[in-house]
């Protein structure tokens, strides 16, 4: 059985991630999500990324590394995600979700988040997090 990718994105902007509400469907209306989509046949997943953060929230994004792990989504679907960086635009709910949060590391838990998103968050507040504590290092350091 061919296995289809969903690529997300851990979308960093400003020492925060995004997270998105779900409107649709019925059964994940009202969860949170790193926000993405389907990969299509030969396209590249950062391409996808590119796409999907464009057509759901109108902005531009750059992929930065590919988080570690897939998550199944259902039968012949996998969840891949990559963080990336704001380029342009000011994110808005275009597309399949109805609100959108900005969340510092320490406030990912404030949303409750698709099960199979929960391992990407933990490992992009992490990541996120090491990167506001290097920045910090470096500044006391000059």
């Amino acid at each position: 059985m061919d296995v289809r990718v969903v690529v997300a994105g851990a979308v960093f902007d400003r020492g925060r991630l995004l997270a998105a509400r779900r409107s649709a469907p019925p059964e994940l209306a009202g969860r949170w999500e790193l926000p993405g989509g389907k990969v299509e046949p030969g396209e590249r997943p950062e391409d996808a990324l590119v796409r999907e953060l464009r057509e759901e929230l109108g902005v531009e994004a750059e992929p930065l590394e590919r988080i570690p792990g897939e998550w199944p989504l259902k039968p012949g679907l996998v969840l891949r995600v990559w963080t990336a960086r704001l380029v342009s635009g000011e994110p808005r709910p275009l597309e399949d979700h109805d609100a959108l949060r900005w969340l510092a590391p320490d406030e990912t838990d404030e949303v409750d988040w698709l099960p199979q998103d929960r391992p990407a968050v933990g490992e992009a507040a992490r990541m996120l997090a090491a990167g506001i504590r290097a920045e910090r290092e470096g500044a006391a350091g000059c």
